[in-house]
């Protein structure tokens, strides 16, 4: 193919919902409304992600004018990403283990340190359709914000459907967060 010569390549649909960017479209409500708080107060959030595979990030930069709050994040699904992209070595997780809530509040507030944010979210979770190696079922999650104010919590969806529980960790994560900056 010659330099200059451009390849098109064929988008497919989700073969899920048969919708192109369903998730970020249900997302994309809470994100604005995340996103205006963010703009309005001049403030900055950076992200740290399991088992939602960076939804929330992408939420958070469909919309317009992302480059004005969210300064990064990280998928942090194993142990070498945690090393590599958050510092969290062995010696720190001594004595915790992921998917609870002191373990995604750590991720929240070292996204947030190494990106200099106002704002850090951390979510941990067991997507399905299985749970993970603790215990936990599939739909478990622990989001943490840290910030102005520190939060964490643990949610159970009870359904084993991998996409809906990234979908609906997501959500909740954005939803947390819309509750949480307004009041700082």
């Amino acid at each position: 193919m010659a330099p200059h010569t451009r390849k098109t390549e064929r988008f497919h649909h989700d073969h899920h919902t048969n919708r192109p960017g369903s998730a970020v479209n249900a997302l994309l409500p809470a994100a604005e409304t995340i996103a205006k708080h963010l703009i309005a107060r001049h403030e900055t959030i950076a992200t740290a992600e399991s088992s939602t595979g960076g939804l929330i990030a992408a939420a958070l930069l469909a919309v317009p004018g992302a480059s004005a709050y969210f300064l990064g994040g990280a998928v942090v699904y194993t142990e070498l990403a945690r090393a590599a992209l958050l510092g969290i070595g062995d010696a720190e997780m001594q004595g915790l283990r992921s998917a609870t809530e002191t373990y995604a509040l750590l991720l929240a507030r070292r996204v947030r340190g190494r990106h200099e944010a106002v704002w850090g979210v951390g979510e941990t979770g067991a997507t399905g359709p299985t749970g993970n190696r603790h215990g936990d079922p599939a739909g478990h999650t622990c989001i943490a914000i840290a910030g102005p104010t520190e939060r964490a919590i643990t949610l159970r969806t009870g359904n084993p459907g991998r996409c809906q529980n990234m979908e609906a960790f997501a959500t909740r994560a954005l939803e947390l967060l819309g509750e949480i900056i307004p009041s700082a």
